[in-house]
Parts: C-alpha cells; structure tokens; sequence
C-alpha cells in the first residue's frame, strides 16, 4: 500500500499519539534528559558489580568504583549489618584489611566486628545517607561488638546502635559504655599503614588523646567529625597505581590534640547558618553525571557479573574473580541512555543515618 494512503487512514488522534511517543522517545535518548536525572538515581538502582578490573575514580565524596567485591554476610570475626542497603561492597584492598582488621580486633579481646556501610555495588553517591563511600575505600564499623550468636536478617536491620557519648552532657563519652578496648580498637585501625584516618565523634577524640597511653603518633590519623558517636569510619589511601583515584590532602602533622580539636567545643561548629534577608529559596541540587569522573559512565554501563557469589570475597586474603576481569566493560553499551532504559525500578530508600563526613 503506497506511503500516503497510509497516511490517510490515520486518524487525528492516532497521529497525535504517534507524535507523542516519538517526542518521548527523543527525550529519554536525549543525553540533556540523561543529566537530568540524579546520579544517586542511576548508582542506587545497580545491585551487581562493574565486570571490570577494580579501580576507583575520582574522589571519596565524588567517584564510583570498577570491579568491586563484596564481603561476605559472615565471617569468623564479623557480620554486616543492614543488608537491605547492600553496601557490604569495596575495593579489594578495603575487603582484605577488614578481613585482617577482625581478625586483630579478637587478639584485643574485641568478640567481632559489626561491619557498617562500605559502598554501594559500583560506588558513586547514595541514595541516602553519605557523602563519601564513593569508591570503595571507606567502611564503618560499629561501636556495638558482635554477639555470640549469628544474627537473623531481621536482626541485623533492627538492632540500634549504641551511642559512646553521655547525652546528658555536652560532647563528654559515656564511661559506663566506652572501655579501654573500644579506644584499642580505634587506635589498632588506625595502625594500618594502608589507613589514611579513621574518624571519630570529637568527644572521642578528646578521650584519646587524655587517656591514650600507647604510641601516640597513631593520633593523628584520628580524626574528629560530626556525628560518629555510634560507629567509627576508616578510610584507606588510593591503591597503589590507580592514576584515576584521587587521594585526599595529608593529614597534618602532630597528633591532633591541639586548636583543631579544641574548635570542636566551642558554639561555632555547632551554630545554625543565619538566614540571609530577602534570600531567595535555594533549589535542590543534586550530582549528576557531568559531575562525576568521565570513567563513572563506562562503569555504570558496563556488563554485570552472573551472580554476587562470583565477585563476593574469597577470604584469608584470596583472590576475588573480580581481578580477573577485563577492562573493556563487557558487551554492554556504554551510553548513560542504555543504563536508563535498563534500571526503570529503584530500591527503597534506606533511612538516613547521622552525618558523614564530606571529604
């Protein structure tokens, strides 16, 4: 039948919704469309890996990470918490010092380690929650210790957290929770030389630095932030060779036990911003993928691994099957387009825990 019969026999209604739903086609196509949209959005609805080799680009509060493994729900001397989140995922290097991490922790008389947030599956920003654990090499641990049972699922997402500080009081740790043990368990995350801080509540710090009796150059690397009254957050440096991470500034010399820790105890970190007159309402900003490195869209278009066994952590330092994965992204498309049209459904938003820290 020629073209313009066709055409004749379309009703107005029917050309009008053929118009339509190609000006929505174009739209999705639209790489405008593409940015508009949150990249917490695009990350967040990722529940498997990159098939790549693993590597972290960009920074801690703004990155993504290639070929993340995850650890495992359980092991001898530790369980994740919250699995709902599935944030139990990092960098191989960030996997294996946890690993060793509890492993220390019992020597101190610490029964486990309840492992906190790591990242997300591919990293990049969350959906709630942090700024940071972006590329893998950042984990909180709790301040609760494990329990000499293995806890149900449901367990691990209701179970409160406990806080070292006495709310009665202005930035003061509670002595009837904190013990000598919980500040070995700081100091020994910090001992790590592969650890690049481990921030803690600033009533925390202030507690070390009266009380901590062994070598006091670790204290430096401890470093006060807000909240982290609950757990403490350790951060690991760039890996070696990995020319897309970029590492945060070094931490100053000294043990920290001088005027920056003493700021934290006056008004000033603690003030409201004041309002400015006739200000004009601010409208939500969010990081989209322009913001991010350029390798984060190859990282969020590239090919999943078959399942979450195959890219979990082998234990005892072995080798995840992540490393072994090519660099090329697999066969997906590497277009931001494609990994919208693939992700239409996103998880439900987890709660938001207290603040973390930026950088």
């Amino acid at each position: 039948m020629p073209a313009h019969s066709m055409l004749s026999r379309l009703t107005p209604r029917l050309i009008s919704g053929l118009l339509a739903a190609g000006l929505a086609l174009t739209a999705l196509a639209s790489p405008l469309a593409a940015e508009e949209r949150p990249a917490k959005e695009l990350f967040g609805a990722k529940r498997l890996p990159a098939k790549m080799v693993s590597a972290p680009y960009g920074s801690y509060a703004k990155g993504c990470i290639a070929g993340a493994v995850a650890i495992p729900t359980d092991g001898p001397a530790w369980q994740a918490m919250r699995l709902s989140r599935n944030r139990r995922w990092g960098h191989p290097n960030m996997i294996a010092l946890l690993e060793q991490f509890s492993q220390d922790a019992q020597q101190l008389g610490w029964p486990g380690l309840l492992l906190g947030d790591i990242s997300q599956p591919r990293g990049g920003p969350m959906l709630s929650g942090h700024a940071s654990h972006q590329v893998g090499l950042d984990a909180d641990i709790w301040f609760t210790p494990m329990p000499d049972h293995r806890m149900s699922a449901e367990e691990r997402e209701k179970l409160p957290f406990t806080s070292m500080l006495d709310k009665s009081r202005f930035l003061t740790v509670d002595s009837r929770r904190w013990t000598a043990t919980h500040a070995r368990l700081v100091m020994k995350a910090a001992s790590y030389p592969q650890v690049d801080r481990v921030f803690v509540n600033p009533a925390i710090k202030k507690k070390l630095c009266e009380t901590w009796q062994g070598d006091r150059s670790l204290l430096g690397k401890v470093r006060p932030i807000y909240g982290h009254d609950e757990h403490f957050h350790i951060r690991i440096k760039c890996p070696e060779g990995a020319a897309g991470c970029k590492p945060q500034a070094r931490v100053p010399a000294g043990d920290g036990c001088d005027k920056s820790l003493a700021w934290w105890f006056t008004k000033e970190p603690w003030e409201k911003p004041k309002p400015k007159k006739d200000a004009k309402p601010v409208k939500p900003w969010y990081v989209k993928m322009s913001d991010l490195p350029k390798a984060c869209g190859t990282v969020l278009a590239s090919a999943s691994p078959s399942s979450e066994m195959e890219v979990t952590y082998q234990g005892n330092g072995g080798t995840s099957t992540a490393l072994a994965f090519s660099g090329n992204g697999g066969d997906a498309g590497s277009s931001i387009e494609s990994v919208i049209a693939a992700d239409t459904a996103l998880p439900a938003i987890v709660p938001i825990p207290l603040p973390r820290p930026f950088q």
